[in-house]
């Protein structure tokens, strides 16, 4: 359906352009060239991210469990971090699953519409991250700015209300790019250099320049990338204040360390998001783009479960039960 109408609808502009004696052929899918190398070196590729995906699985799995199953962890804090492990989940999954099997494919291609729908799924889940990073960020400056005020404010209604906004904003924010870079005309070569469908690569390949389109998605990109962050820095600023003057020495390192894992998920996930999508990336090769994509789309979703856990007493101590639960039951 996507095809049609966009056959029908560029027709005009191209004719326009000068094609009238061009005979089309419209762009069905795309060929995702990913990493390059021997067999030898993509066979590597393939065992290497199918250990991160894996490791990534298991431990936002059992993170999600852990606050689960556990009652001490029922608190809104553990809360958000169960639904962020949760949310990892699915975020990994939306690219690394058809990049192992493009890996092993010796077409590798993706059809036009598989393309469009995992550019939505991938850039919808990371907006949702986003959304869910200001958020805990939130709920940390309650609880260390304002303790008194924290149970009435942070109720289990008002935790519900935030994670359901998280979840449908983040989806609620790409349809409007998604379906303006795919009624763009996409006519000539099909390869994308990359291993996602991403709006860079696809703006190259459209058969007319759309520098309004492109506008639109800067801005974009920056107002959900900016608005999170700076939400983020805030919080974290007036934390900083009121730590600062904590009387005693032991408060100011519980508070601290509370903060500093978030903050070093945050720091890892928004500096390449930025260099990414912010900074001018187009005198980037196309290696260094692939590589700031793998960090913050897999090597981040990997290292937040051991940056949460390991930094946290009770987080440690909840997980060491569920094994234990495990082990039991089996």
């Amino acid at each position: 359906m996507f095809i049609i109408i966009h056959c029908i609808d560029t027709s005009v502009s191209l004719t326009a352009l000068g094609f009238q004696n061009t005979t089309m052929h419209f762009v069905t899918e795309f060929v995702l060239l990913g990493f390059p190398g021997q067999r030898e070196m993509q066979t590597f590729f393939f065992f290497l991210i199918l250990v991160v995906y894996l490791l990534t699985l298991l431990g936002n799995g059992a993170i999600v469990c852990a606050v689960k199953w556990d009652r001490q962890l029922h608190t809104p804090m553990y809360i958000f971090l169960g639904n962020f492990a949760f949310l990892e989940i699915w975020y990994i999954s939306s690219t690394v699953p058809n990049m192992l099997v493009n890996i092993l494919s010796d077409t590798k291609t993706i059809s036009f519409t598989g393309c469009f729908l995992q550019f939505y799924f991938f850039f919808s889940l990371g907006t949702t991250e986003c959304f869910f990073l200001s958020v805990m960020a939130y709920d940390r400056y309650l609880a260390i700015c304002r303790p008194l005020h924290y149970p009435s404010i942070m109720t289990g209604k008002f935790c519900v209300i935030l994670i359901c906004v998280c979840w449908v904003s983040g989806f609620l924010c790409y349809p409007v790019p998604v379906v303006l870079i795919s009624q763009l005309p996409f006519c000539g070569p099909n390869i994308i250099d990359h291993f996602v469908c991403d709006p860079g690569p696809l703006f190259a390949l459209a058969c007319i320049p759309a520098p309004s389109t492109e506008l639109i998605c800067y801005t974009f990109n920056s107002m959900i990338i900016f608005g999170p962050f700076l939400s983020i820095l805030g919080s974290y600023t007036l934390v900083l204040r009121a730590v600062v003057c904590f009387p005693s020495r032991a408060g100011r390192t519980k508070a601290f360390s509370t903060c500093g894992s978030h903050l070093m998920v945050v720091f890892l996930f928004y500096g390449t998001l930025m260099v990414m999508y912010v900074s001018p990336t187009s005198g980037n090769p196309a290696g260094m783009q692939k590589i700031i994509t793998l960090i913050y789309s897999a090597v981040t979703p990997l290292l937040n479960p051991f940056i949460y856990s390991l930094r946290n007493k009770d987080m440690k101590d909840a997980l060491k039960k569920v094994l234990r639960l495990r082990i039991n039951q089996n």
